[in-house]
């Protein structure tokens, strides 16, 4: 069995419209389940509608997970990072993301000669992303 590293996003009711938006940038199938579907799962009833977990399959290489994460003391996500060399795919990608976002260090060639590029989405998730061997403008 091959290993995976699967980034879990951790979001305080907007998960199902996170995940959506996401598939809408990748591609791929979304799987989710609520705590509603689960039987509540101890939850009060005005949380059975919130994701229990959800799951991104975007192809072999990129699978992104979420979930709503109820109370005060939610987990703060850190940052996702993208790479490769498929350029026209990562691009995509940053401009989906980057819509209605904020871009913090644009997408551009970086000293050691691969586009890097930072934004935070919508949702407040950081993202970088570095492109290989990007050529010069």
């Amino acid at each position: 069995m091959t290993t995976r590293l699967n980034p879990y996003l951790a979001f305080q009711g907007p998960a199902r419209e996170a995940m959506e938006f996401y598939q809408s940038v990748f591609g791929g199938e979304l799987n989710v389940m609520t705590f509603g579907d689960m039987g509540g799962m101890g939850m009060p009833e005005e949380s059975h509608g919130l994701v229990m977990h959800s799951d991104l399959m975007v192809n072999d290489g990129v699978t992104l997970m979420g979930s709503d994460q109820p109370g005060d003391d939610a987990p703060v996500n850190g940052s996702v990072s993208l790479s490769g060399d498929d350029d026209a795919t990562l691009r995509a990608w940053w401009a989906g993301l980057a819509e209605g976002g904020e871009v913090t260090l644009p997408l551009e060639v970086a000293p050691w000669g691969d586009a890097f590029g930072q934004l935070t989405d919508k949702f407040g998730i950081a993202w970088m992303f570095n492109i290989a061997g990007t050529p010069a403008a």
